[in-house]
């Protein structure tokens, strides 16, 4: 494991009526928590017309005008819902500001409240009813903005016949820095062939009888097969996201202990598919090192993302990262952006 971050769901109006004000100031001060530790990522969820994350770039601009070093970013950006040359504007715009810090994980989205709520955002897709061409269609014209693609006419009288012009500003390197988020191997191929990183999700449209982490395995490998037939000139990325809660106080284990100890995978529905969720790990340190290890997607990725529960408030949250970063991240190969002093965070 060379990086590890948090990957926030913004959960709000939850118990101790946390409001969605509070959750956008707790999540930047979680982030700037997170860079002194050395945390390499803060992720955000995306969901729309739900108590949750949404718009994520003006969180991610504050976090970034906060912090020196972290990486800022999503996981994921429903793109249904998104004008991809606008969503280009901010992304280039957003990473020269962070000075290049922008990892963007993008998707078809997972399933929402609202009953097909991107066509209340103004987008229709009548091929299908999950809008998912729509989706890649929308993702294919981002990227090409995002690379410099010329896509718009300029005007003649201006700039004479013939001449094309592209989204402003652009941001060097920033293709390389956008991941899609895969559901499934064929997916995952698909994302290789575009020429992005692999952002595997929080679950798999699959369920073979195999634990969640090789299922995850073997995505990631097909992914990473289809990236060498493609033939690109560079080494991808590919995150991996865990529930995973080192038991270190007595608060730990009332939280987590009892929540993780003997809890195995999980087999679902989701969007009429059976589909498999990953457990959560929770346990004391060298216990959760021995189980890490042996997971064979977290072995195989070299970004991991942890889920926290972001409503707990920020020391709890902090205790957490910092938890993690002591007693088990190094022990996973963990390269943190600095070496700074350990923080004590009280909860």
């Amino acid at each position: 494991m060379k990086s590890f971050g948090f990957l926030s769901f913004g959960h709000y109006e939850t118990e101790g009526a946390l409001d969605a004000g509070q959750m956008l100031h707790d999540a930047v001060e979680i982030a700037n928590g997170a860079d002194e530790l050395g945390v390499n990522g803060a992720y955000f969820r995306v969901h729309h017309f739900a108590a949750q994350s949404a718009s994520p770039m003006p969180l991610l601009s504050a976090i970034a005008a906060r912090t020196e070093r972290i990486e800022v970013g999503t996981g994921v950006i429903d793109m249904r819902y998104e004008n991809p040359l606008y969503l280009a504007e901010e992304a280039a715009a957003l990473d020269l500001l962070s000075d290049h810090r922008l990892a963007l994980g993008i998707s078809r989205g997972s399933p929402e409240p609202a009953l097909r709520g991107w066509e209340s955002f103004g987008y229709e897709d009548l091929s299908e009813p999950k809008a998912a061409t729509m989706a890649r269609e929308k993702f294919d014209r981002f990227l090409r903005a995002v690379r410099g693609e010329r896509l718009a006419p300029a005007d003649p009288a201006q700039f004479g016949p013939g001449a094309r012009l592209r989204v402003e500003p652009h941001s060097p390197g920033l293709e390389r820095r956008i991941w899609w988020g895969a559901g499934s191997g064929a997916t995952a191929e698909w994302a290789a062939q575009q020429g992005v990183n692999l952002m595997s999700s929080t679950l798999l449209t699959e369920a073979t009888g195999a634990s969640f982490g090789d299922l995850q395995a073997e995505q990631i490998e097909r992914y990473r097969a289809a990236w060498r037939e493609a033939g690109h000139d560079w080494t991808p990325r590919v995150s991996v996201s865990r529930s995973i809660f080192p038991i270190t106080t007595d608060l730990d284990d009332l939280y987590f202990g009892r929540r993780g100890r003997g809890q195995g995978d999980q087999i679902g529905i989701i969007d009429d598919t059976r589909s498999t969720f990953g457990k959560t790990y929770a346990g004391e340190p060298d216990r959760l090192v021995e189980e890490l290890r042996a997971d064979a997607a977290i072995a195989a990725a070299d970004t991991l993302m942890l889920t926290i529960p972001s409503q707990l408030g920020v020391d709890y949250n902090l205790h957490i990262l910092e938890s993690f970063a002591e007693h088990v991240a190094p022990s996973l190969g963990w390269n943190p952006n600095t070496h700074g002093p350990v923080k004590g965070y009280a909860i």
